[in-house]
């Protein structure tokens, strides 16, 4: 990794970092919020019969628990829209975004090799991950504090679903990175790493409201992502394996596809 490169990078970003973590942090204090307010009236309405069951939680998330708000906010597309703006923009852009400017062949003049370049940005991006989902958590943690529900919520679980989170949206960093390493152009880059993400996401919401569709989950990295479980102690360590699997294999692409690239000049 790059020193210097890192920190320019860190520098760089920090004001969008400041504001994207603010914007989830506010988010994750509004669901204990919404629990502590609301979550009895929408039981008491599941209960009734009035709507179906599978309208009970959305994605792995619901409102009838504290776990459960958590778990909601994670899945919600405002978290998934503001965590991206790392997991996809930051990525699809670090290397594609460079080339179709002109400026990679001035950062790669430097003594400064293109695996370390693109560990360097891979790192990064890691970090920006996590500090964002360490503002969602916080901002949950203060909500269910302020209202007077932090008792329903076992803190030493807490850093694991960091964990499972850094390891979900890491996962689509790296894909990101990867698809940004393969294009001379940034459309192309976004395309893939977006588009993927989109997939995913429907897949997963899909077969938590419709069981005929329940077989797809499994197809989507969101699935992986439990934020109920690992707060409640249920965790699966498959869940985390199979998210790390899926970085290491777009590392592996990422180091073998780059530096056997041959640049050639913008147009």
């Amino acid at each position: 990794m790059n020193g210097p490169l890192f920190r320019h990078t860190w520098r760089a970003q920090r004001i969008k970092l400041l504001l994207v973590s603010m914007g989830l942090a506010i988010w994750g204090f509004l669901m204990p919020f919404a629990y502590a307010k609301f979550g009895s009236q929408f039981k008491t309405l599941m209960a009734s019969g009035i709507l179906p069951k599978q309208f009970a939680q959305f994605g792995n998330g619901d409102i009838f628990s504290l776990p459960g708000s958590i778990a909601l906010g994670f899945i919600h597309p405002i978290a998934i829209s503001l965590t991206s703006v790392f997991a996809v923009g930051f990525c699809a852009a670090a290397v594609a975004g460079e080339r179709q400017q002109g400026t990679l062949e001035v950062a790669l003049a430097r003594p400064i090799s293109r695996r370390s370049l693109y560990v360097t940005l891979l790192m990064a991006s890691f970090g920006f991950v996590g500090v964002t989902i360490a503002a969602l958590l916080g901002g949950s943690i203060m909500g269910a504090t302020v209202e007077g529900i932090a008792g329903e919520l076992a803190l030493r679980n807490v850093p694991l679903l960091w964990v499972n989170g850094l390891l979900l949206f890491g996962s689509i960093a790296s894909i990101g990175l990867a698809a940004s390493v393969s294009f001379d152009r940034f459309a192309p880059a976004l395309g893939v790493t977006l588009g993927t993400v989109v997939i995913m996401y429907f897949l997963e919401i899909l077969g938590s409201l419709w069981p005929d569709a329940e077989f797809l989950q499994p197809y989507s990295l969101f699935h992986y992502l439990k934020p109920k479980a690992v707060l409640t102690g249920a965790a699966a360590p498959l869940d985390f394996l199979v998210l790390i699997l899926v970085i290491v294999a777009a590392m592996a692409w990422a180091l073998v596809v780059f530096p056997r690239r041959d640049l050639a000049a913008p147009s």
